[in-house]
This record gives structure tokens, sequence and C-alpha cells, in this order.
């Protein structure tokens, strides 16, 4: 019999400790958490609000620095590196998503999806048209021109999903990606992301509170006052 081979992680946590003091006070936010999560791979991170979860997704995202701990991507650790390296590992491995779709008003959907590679220099020509690849991709081939005050909620959200995915990620980190939505455009989101995971091969890693998304996945993770717990060893 073939020995299957588990795949690579894209994403690794250990030992992360999140801390925060204020007015000589000390709120530990995240307790010794570690976790994993593999090529292809679909992972739930569910939590009540206040329970770390964002906190969390900050760090695995490079957004924010842990107290201790640290943080691999692609097997390759980031806290040794400067704040442009970093951004470079981020605009290069990962993708965003978060409950409010964060668009740029002033720029159509087509432009708006192309922001992480124009940002990275590439010619604009080249970064329109892998925008309208993924554009279509999720289902807006009509839409591509609109602005965001012109689409839907649902819209919105699809636009940001496809901003995430222009790069070619390796992880993309949703932070209550349906959060704002509608029982119905939630669910049609969530169909979307199956279909990122399934058809694309691209990791996720989405912080919900919803058991509906989070039942999709590969694993659920379960984070309660900074600690996480897993059916799986990290």
């Amino acid at each position: 019999m073939t020995e299957i081979k588990p795949l690579p992680d894209v994403l690794r946590a250990r030992n992360l400790v999140k801390r925060y003091t204020e007015s000589g006070t000390t709120v530990e936010v995240l307790r010794d958490v570690s976790l994993h999560v593999a090529a292809g791979e679909m992972v739930a991170i569910v939590g009540a609000s206040g329970s770390g979860k964002s906190t969390l997704l900050h760090l695995l995202g490079l957004l924010d620095t842990p107290t201790s701990g640290y943080v691999e991507v692609d097997g390759r650790r980031v806290d040794g590196l400067n704040e442009v390296a970093r951004s470079r590992l981020r605009n290069q491995r990962l993708g965003f998503v978060y409950q409010f779709h964060h668009l740029l008003p002033e720029f159509s959907a087509v432009d708006n999806v192309a922001m992480p590679l124009i940002v990275r220099r590439e010619k604009r020509k080249a970064a329109r048209e892998r925008a309208r690849e993924v554009l279509v991709q999720v289902g807006l081939e009509h839409r591509m021109e609109h602005f965001p005050g012109q689409l839907s909620g649902g819209e919105r959200q699809r636009v940001a999903l496809a901003r995430a995915l222009v790069t070619r990620p390796g992880c993309v980190l949703a932070d209550e990606p349906t959060g704002n939505l509608d029982r119905y455009t939630a669910e049609s989101m969530f169909e979307l992301l199956l279909k990122v995971n399934q058809e694309f091969g691209t990791a996720l890693a989405i912080v919900t509170h919803d058991p509906a998304l989070a039942a999709l996945a590969h694993r659920q993770l379960f984070i309660e006052k900074g600690q996480l717990r897993d059916d799986a060893t990290c």
C-alpha cells in the first residue's frame, strides 16, 4: 500500500501569547495557543465575542506581533523579519476577508481586486486582467466596472474574496466573512468559500461564531478565554 504523506503546513503558530497593558492593568488575550493549517485545508476557529479569535487571526496574518511565541508561513518563521519583509510576505502568501469588506469606494470592483497586485508594482493592465479572471470565478463577471456603492452586501463580500484570491495566496484568512450578511446571502457565501477551497486548493482559516459555516470545515478549533482546543493535536 502506498503511504499517503501529509500535506505541508502553509501556516503554523507555536505557543502564542498576547497581552495588552493599559492604565497599569494587564489583560492576557491569548494563552499559549498553537495550531497549524495544511495546504488545501479549511479550518474554522469558533468562539464567542471577546474570546480572542480575531486577535489570533491578526497574529496569523502578520498584522500584529505576539507577546511571545511565533508564527510560520510556508515553514518560515516570521518573528525575525522587519516590517518591510513581513508586508512583502503577507502580500505574497496570505489573503484577507473581513466582516466589513473594506473596499475603496472611489474604485471599481476590478480596480479594488487588482489593488494588491498594483501594490506589488505589477503593471496595471496585467493586474486588471488577473482581477477580471478572479471576478469571473466568484460570479461577478457582470459587475466588474461597478463601484462598491452600486453593489449589494453579498456582491461586495464577493469582491473582497476576489481581492484576497488575486495574488494566489497559500492561505486566506477570513474574519466573520458572513457576519454582516442575511441568512440567504450568507449561505451563498458559504458555497463560494467551499468552491474556493475545493476547486482552487486554497487553504482557509475562518474565524466565525456561525456553526453552519464552521460545520463545512475539515477541522473546527474552539477558542474560549484565549485558550484553543482541538480534537487533533496541533
